[in-house]
C-alpha cells in the first residue's frame, strides 16, 4: 500500500532528526577530542610510506611519523641515538658499530603472532638496508649505500657496517628516512604494497589513507622514548591529513582553524599573513604564531653547458645574468624578506664552506657591459634566452626578465608543470632551468655532489653537465680528510671554481617559516624543514 504524502513527510522529519542528532553529537565529540588530533593539509600530496621511496619533503614528513633509523637529528641538526643508543667509529674511519636498544618494538599487526608486535633486533637493519640497495627493488635511496661494502647483525643488539673508503659525512646519511628499520615478514607479505600498509615503530602508526583526500595516524602506545622528565612520546592521539591541491585553498582553512599548521610562503597569501617586512599582521598576532630560522636550501636558476645555445655557452651571459638583478630587492619584495640574498656561492647560510666572497653582487652597468661585449664577439645583435620554471616561481622569473632586458638581454619565461620540467631537466631538454637544491644530509659535499662530473645526468645531479679535473680532484680528496675545518676550506676552494664559471645563478638562501594556531606548542624549527611531531601538544 503506497504511503500518504503526511506519512512520507513524517518518515522525512523523522530521519533527519536523526540524522542531525547523530551529526551533533559527532560534532561535539570532535570538539572534545581537538585537542588530541593535529591537523595540517599537504598540498603537494604525497606519493609513498614506504620509506626506501621517500624522496621529497612531504614524503619525508609523513615517514618521520612512521619509522625510526639507527640515528635521528635535533632541532638543530646533531646526530642523536634512536634505535641505536650508541656508536663506535674505527679508527681508519671504515668500519661503524652500532648498540641498539633492546626496547624498540614494531607496531602491531597480525602477521606478529599471538601479541602483534615483536622487537626490533639487528637483522632488521640487515634486511632493511639490503633491501634498500636490492637493484630488483630499484629504491630511489640506494644511493645512500655507495660508499658501503658490507654490514652485518654480530647479534640481536650489535650492527656493523663496514665501508669502501672513509667518508667522513656518511654517519649523517643514516640519519635519513631511507635508513629507516622494517619488519622483513611485514614487508615481504605486502610487496609493492607495503607503500599504503606500512609498518615501522616511530611516534605514530599507520590507521587509514584514502589517496588524495585524507591521510589518518594514531598514537603509537608502544613508542621507546620519553621527554626530558620520563614522559612517553608523542603527546597527540592522532595526525589527519588533507591533500587540498592549493596553497590558497590551504590557507584558508587554516584561517578559519580547520587546520593548526601552516609551513612556507606563497604569494597567493603572504601579504594576507605578513608586512612587507616580514612580520605577522595585527590582525593575525591573537590567534597565529609565527617561527622562522635558517633552511638548508639553495634556490637557484641553471644552466645546461652542452646546450647548442651560443647565449647559455657563453661565460659572458651567464655572468652578465649573475650580475643583472638586485637579490636583496627579490627577496624584499617577492618573500616579504624571508629568506637571504645568495650573494655567496651555491652552499648556504649554516654549512661549513659557506663563503661570502666567491658569490655575484648587483652590479647592473657591468652586466650590461658583458652583453655589449658579447654581442661585439658573437655577431648577435639581439640575445634571447628562454628559462623554465614551474608557475609558483614565475613571479621571481618575471622579476629577473624585467631586470635584464635593461642589460639588452631577452628572457623568455615559458612555465612547466613540476614534473615535465624536472624531466626535462634530467634530459637536458632545457637550456635555463629554475631549481632548488635542499640538504640531504649535514655536509656541503652533498651541495658539491651537483658539480662532480661522474654525477652527469640523468644518472646524477649534475644538470649543467659541468666537468672540471680541479674540481673532481678536490671533490674525490675531500673524502680523505676528516678535519672539518680542512674539509671546509676544500668545500670553498670547489664552491668558488663553479662560481667562476657561472655554472648557475644562486638565488637565495631560504628560511623555514611555520604558522601555527596559538593553543598548538612543541613544534618547533629545524634547518631541514622536517616535520616532527612527538613534542606537539595541543592546548
Amino acid at each position: 500500500m503506497k504511503k500518504t504524502i503526511k506519512t512520507q513527510i513524517i518518515n522525512f522529519l523523522s530521519v533527519s532528526c536523526t540524522l542531525f542528532f547523530l551529526f551533533s553529537c559527532q560534532n561535539d565529540a570532535s570538539k572534545k577530542n581537538d585537542h588530541l588530533v593535529f591537523r595540517y593539509n599537504e598540498y603537494a600530496n604525497i606519493n609513498t610510506l614506504d620509506p626506501a621511496f621517500s624522496r621529497t619533503l612531504q614524503d619525508n614528513s609523513v615517514c618521520n611519523q612512521l619509522y625510526n633509523g639507527l640515528l635521528q637529528l635535533d632541532n638543530k641538526l646533531n646526530l642523536s641515538p634512536s634505535v641505536a643508543k650508541s656508536w663506535h667509529v674505527s679508527d681508519d674511519g671504515l668500519t661503524y658499530t652500532f648498540n641498539l636498544r633492546n626496547d624498540v618494538y614494531f607496531h602491531k599487526h597480525e602477521l606478529f603472532g599471538k601479541d602483534s608486535t615483536r622487537t626490533v633486533v639487528a637483522k632488521d637493519f640487515t634486511y632493511s638496508l639490503n633491501r634498500l640497495r636490492d637493484e630488483k627493488i630499484a629504491a630511489p635511496g640506494s644511493w645512500v649505500l655507495n660508499k658501503v661494502d658490507d654490514f652485518k647483525a654480530i647479534n640481536d643488539t650489535i650492527f656493523q657496517i663496514n665501508l669502501k673508503q672513509p667518508f667522513p659525512a656518511f654517519i649523517g646519511l643514516l640519519a635519513m628516512k631511507y635508513c629507516s628499520v622494517l619488519p622483513e615478514e611485514i614487508v615481504e607479505h605486502y610487496g609493492a604494497d607495503f607503500r599504503a600498509n606500512p609498518i615501522g615503530t616511530g611516534p605514530f602508526k599507520f590507521k587509514r589513507w584514502e589517496e588524495n583526500i585524507k591521510l589518518i595516524f594514531r598514537k603509537n602506545e608502544n613508542y621507546f622514548e620519553t621527554d626530558s622528565v620520563g614522559n612517553k612520546l608523542p603527546y597527540l592521539e592522532a595526525v589527519a591529513l588533507t591533500f587540498l591541491p592549493d596553497k590558497q585553498s590551504e590557507f584558508l582553512q587554516f584561517a578559519q582553524g580547520n587546520i593548526d599548521y601552516l609551513s612556507g610562503l606563497d604569494a597567493s597569501y603572504k601579504d594576507e599573513l605578513l608586512t612587507a617586512d616580514g612580520k605577522l599582521r595585527a590582525k593575525y598576532n591573537q590567534s597565529v604564531d609565527m617561527i622562522r630560522g635558517p633552511y638548508l636550501n639553495s634556490e637557484y636558476l641553471g644552466f645546461y653547458l652542452d646546450s647548442k645555445s651560443p647565449e647559455i655557452q657563453s661565460e659572458l651571459i651567464r655572468k652578465a645574468i649573475n650580475y643583472g638583478f638586485d637579490r636583496k630587492k627579490m627577496v624584499l619584495y617577492l618573500r616579504n624578506g624571508i629568506g637571504n640574498p645568495a650573494n655567496g656561492g651555491f652552499i648556504p647560510k649554516g654549512l661549513p664552506g659557506h663563503d661570502t666572497s666567491i658569490g655575484f653582487s648587483y652590479k647592473p652597468q657591468l652586466a650590461k657591459q658583458l652583453v655589449e661585449q658579447f654581442k661585439a664577439e658573437s655577431g648577435i645583435s639581439n640575445p634571447e634566452i628562454t628559462l623554465n620554471t614551474t608557475s609558483n616561481y614565475l613571479s621571481f622569473c618575471e622579476f629577473i626578465q624585467r631586470e635584464l632586458e635593461k642589460t639588452g638581454l631577452q628572457i623568455n619565461v615559458d612555465v612547466l608543470p613540476e614534473a615535465t620540467l624536472r624531466s626535462a631537466r634530467s634530459n637536458g631538454k632545457v637550456d635555463m632551468f629554475r631549481s632548488s637544491w635542499v640538504a640531504d644530509y649535514l655536509d656541503a659535499e652533498n651541495y658539491l655532489s651537483i658539480f662532480y662530473s661522474k654525477n652527469f645526468a640523468p644518472g646524477g645531479s649534475n644538470y649543467f653537465h659541468y666537468k672540471n679535473d680541479m674540481f673532481d680532484s678536490l671533490y674525490n680528496k675531500a673524502f680523505t680528510i676528516t678535519d672539518i675545518e680542512k674539509r671546509k676550506h676544500l668545500y670553498t676552494k670547489m664552491d668558488s671554481l663553479a662560481m667562476d664559471k657561472a655554472l648557475m645563478v644562486p638565488l637565495f638562501y631560504d628560511e623555514v617559516v611555520r604558522f601555527t594556531r596559538k593553543n598548538v606548542k612543541g613544534l618547533g624549527i629545524n634547518p631541514i624543514n622536517m616535520l616532527d611531531l612527538r613534542y606537539v601538544s595541543k592546548n
